[in-house]
């Protein structure tokens, strides 16, 4: 079941749901809007040209009000908010059509899982042929939230909780090597 813009309301007041800083005017009818952070994160050249998953991959982050993304370039940002979900709550991050349809792609791997605690890390990708300017602050999507049908018996406590800034992968740390 999607979340109501009613019940979101109410959890945040409740205190069942963490959404900080969030807006009444970030409550959409079945979603909250997410805003742009400031961090952005480039996966920097390896001396091979090659990119392993047993191996830390290294970033240059910049904090910036401002970030030009470039054609073709991939680079990582966050939310400004930061999230606390509940054990039986998960949530999809979906990019603004108005940003999609200039060519910028703003996803992130997946779903949040229930009791993620942390700012969401996006991946944007700009397929435009001209640059992007990104501006901190800015509407670049929609949190929309999922009831369970019971809690989570394992919430999430992974690699990423807690996480804050734009935080690249941490892949190398898999037991599945």
């Amino acid at each position: 079941m999607i979340l109501s813009d009613k019940t979101i309301t109410r959890m945040l007041a409740e205190g069942t749901l963490r959404i900080e800083p969030v807006t009444q005017e970030q409550i959409q009818p079945a979603s909250c809007d997410i805003r742009l952070g400031n961090t952005f994160s480039v996966v920097e050249d390896t001396p091979s040209g090659i990119i392993t998953l047993g191996e830390e991959i290294k970033y240059r982050t910049i904090t910036a009000d401002k970030y030009l993304i470039l054609p073709g370039q991939f680079v990582l940002a966050t939310t400004m908010e930061y999230f606390e979900l509940p054990d039986d709550l998960t949530a999809f991050v979906e990019g603004r059509s108005s940003l999609g349809r200039m060519g910028l792609f703003i996803q992130n791997a997946g779903w949040v899982d229930p009791g993620f605690k942390g700012e969401i890390t996006l991946e944007l990708y700009n397929a435009n042929r001209c640059a992007i300017e990104l501006t901190a602050g800015r509407r670049v999507g929609q949190l929309v939230f999922a009831k369970m049908d019971a809690p989570a018996l394992v919430p999430y406590n992974g690699k990423y909780q807690g996480q804050t800034g734009a935080t690249g992968s941490r892949v190398f740390l898999d037991k599945d090597a």
